[in-house]
């Protein structure tokens, strides 16, 4: 049996820091086709503008970009569709409590395979950043630049 070597996938959603003050992560699995967790593999994919949402009683991931495999033919997939997340019931429970309250959000933060070859969702409740919250995190990210190069110097 060959050995997975897929650890090296690591897809981050940058902006979900700069736009959310992340208040909970929790780690989820996802439902993919096989020329989805290909393209994975391949690194292929994206977090941009994407969200997750509860709809009967099942969590949701919309708008996740997993570009079409190369060498899929007439069953390859759409880059852009739902796609479902594998969750606990509890955690299903927290997660539609958190989406009803204002101002909460469930964006997903990273894409990863795990060891065992699954491909998986870090995924955190948030709360969304005003203007002035935005502006204080690139002065701490600066200062924390300008504090790395003095003591490099």
């Amino acid at each position: 049996m060959k050995a997975k070597n897929n650890n090296n996938i690591n897809i981050k959603n940058k902006r979900a820091t700069y736009d959310y003050e992340i208040i909970d992560t929790l780690q989820a699995g996802i439902v993919l086709t096989g020329t989805e967790i290909k393209s994975i593999r391949e690194g292929k994919a994206g977090l941009s503008d994407t969200f997750c949402y509860v709809y009967n009683n099942e969590v949701w991931v919309k708008n996740m970009y997993i570009a079409e495999y190369s060498f899929g033919s007439y069953n390859n997939h759409q880059t852009r569709r739902d796609r479902k997340l594998l969750l606990t019931k509890k955690e299903i429970v927290k997660l539609s409590s958190i989406s009803q309250t204002p101002g909460f959000s469930i964006i997903p933060t990273r894409l990863f395979i795990n060891e065992k070859g699954y491909a998986k969702l870090v995924i955190a409740t948030a709360r969304g950043k005003k203007q002035y919250d935005k502006r204080d995190s690139i002065k701490e990210r600066d200062d924390r630049r300008a504090m790395d190069r003095a003591l490099k110097h």
